[in-house]
């Protein structure tokens, strides 16, 4: 099943994907059933009852909705950097032994075909190619083999960076949460369409149109499950936070010249089995 958050003529909808269609019901109709979070703690049997109903709603085209993030506020979303060896090298750093993780905020979210923004401070905005993981029911000190029953869902991220700000202090947090950088979506997937722990899936990233990242999930340093686990190790994970997995190499700060995005480009973010994601890039007014 595939999920969409969405904006209709300026009203906000949830739907579910029917063939080449999106049917579901706007918020102000009697049948909406509220916010995709409230159904992923429910598992399986939640999901297949939210698809249920919205399989009795209207039928939207594709392009006659604004698509919003799946999950517009997640409680917590967790990055998860040098988790590709070919990335770690190209970024000059040692392989860590343990995930590096980061937080993202929901202020620099934004959905499927909505312009990530260059910041007018610096002209340093790169992308990076990864799959979101969507967490499906509570859990705390979660061993590995216990981990994938967690997962409720995938999705695709383009964890945009500005590098200027990034590499400014040994915390990468400020460079990795500007407004309106990190693009989310199009759909929130479950976990039963692809392999267990989203292995051997193809991840792409291509900007106008020239394919600037191309790599595979299986060679993730810390594969889902380890990366619930350790995590877990620290803090209670929630059905709707969202783990974003790692990026592989070939971003634009570790190329020679340097290939970052500006106004007027195209990033197109596409995972096997998960979907693509496009977003035009827009430079902020000074």
């Amino acid at each position: 099943m595939r999920f969409a958050k969405f904006k209709h003529n300026g009203t906000i909808g949830l739907g579910v994907k029917t063939g080449s269609v999106i049917t579901g019901f706007l918020s102000n109709q009697a049948g909406y059933p509220g916010e995709l979070a409230q159904f992923i703690g429910l598992g399986a049997e939640g999901m297949q009852t939210l698809s249920n109903a919205l399989g009795k709603g209207r039928s939207f085209e594709e392009a006659s909705v604004e698509f919003l993030p799946p999950l517009p506020r997640p409680a917590k979303m967790v990055c998860v950097g040098l988790n590709y060896r070919d990335h770690t090298a190209e970024s000059g750093f040692v392989q860590p032994t343990f995930p590096t993780f980061f937080g993202r905020f929901a202020s620099g979210l934004v959905g499927h075909g909505a312009p990530i923004v260059e910041p007018a401070v610096s002209a340093t905005l790169d992308f990076e190619g990864e799959l979101a993981v969507v967490i499906g029911k509570r859990g705390r000190r979660i061993t590995r083999d216990q981990a994938l029953s967690f997962i409720a869902g995938y999705s695709v991220f383009n964890d945009g960076s500005v590098r200027e700000y990034q590499f400014k202090t040994p915390q990468w947090m400020i460079g990795k949460n500007f407004d309106n950088t990190g693009a989310f979506g199009p759909y929130f997937v479950t976990a039963d369409e692809l392999p267990a722990g989203a292995r051997g899936l193809k991840i792409e990233t291509r900007l106008n149109g020239q394919v600037v990242q191309s790599s595979n999930t299986d060679l993730l340093v810390f594969d889902l499950a380890q990366t619930i686990s350790h995590l877990s190790e620290a803090m209670t994970l929630e059905p709707g936070d969202v783990i974003v997995s790692g990026t592989p190499s070939g971003v634009g700060h570790a190329r020679e010249p340097r290939l970052y995005m500006k106004d007027g480009d195209v990033c197109e973010v596409e995972i096997e089995g998960v979907g693509l994601l496009s977003n035009p890039i827009i430079r902020e007014a000074a």
